[in-house]
């Protein structure tokens, strides 16, 4: 917490300061201590910025895959938003660029530790990829299913859905990031 409460330039941070440490020194059950105790020891922004990074690594690689670009093919060839990607690159190579972007919005992630204004544009980034995924539940077929009249998410419309809360994942960490980064400028 230390990263992004110390040094704040506005009264308003100055209070969210204050009121945190407050709220740490006043917790008086062990559930209240216990989400202080995550509260300080920002543990929402490790579990949330290392799990971003693992899977954007992970799916990033994966796509450099033939398998991996076969099988994105179906979701990204109903897209509106980003069809026109494959029929521009091919699906072998646009599935490259898919996950070097990937990559690329990790390795800022991480840089973003060290210098908080990369972190911003890798959340941007992701911002952007996930909003764009997010849209496939509706564009692809087979998402969205009928079952005795009524409409639910496949599994397939399911895993796409993972993006809508990846979507706000991406704005936390350009929240977070630019809270640093603020700091930082303030105190140069």
């Amino acid at each position: 917490m230390s990263l992004v409460t110390s040094g704040m330039g506005t009264n308003a941070e100055k209070q969210d300061l204050v009121s945190s440490a407050e709220l740490s020194k006043n917790a008086k059950s062990v559930l209240t201590k216990l989400a202080a105790w995550v509260n300080d020891h920002n543990i929402s922004f490790l579990v949330i910025s290392i799990g971003m990074i693992v899977m954007l690594l992970w799916a990033g690689s994966f796509k450099m895959t033939a398998f991996g670009a076969e099988s994105i093919t179906p979701l990204v060839t109903h897209s509106p938003l980003i069809s026109w990607h494959f029929k521009v690159f091919g699906p072998y190579i646009g599935s490259d660029i898919i996950g070097l972007t990937e990559i690329t919005a990790a390795l800022l992630i991480i840089a973003g530790y060290f210098k908080a204004k990369a972190g911003i544009i890798g959340g941007l980034i992701t911002t952007v990829m996930f909003f764009i995924t997010s849209t496939m539940v509706i564009t692809t077929p087979s998402a969205i299913i009928s079952y005795h009249g009524m409409k639910y998410m496949s599994f397939l419309g399911l895993f796409l859905f993972k993006d809508v809360i990846s979507f706000g994942v991406s704005f936390y960490l350009i929240s977070y990031f630019g809270k640093r980064a603020i700091q930082s400028e303030n105190n140069s």
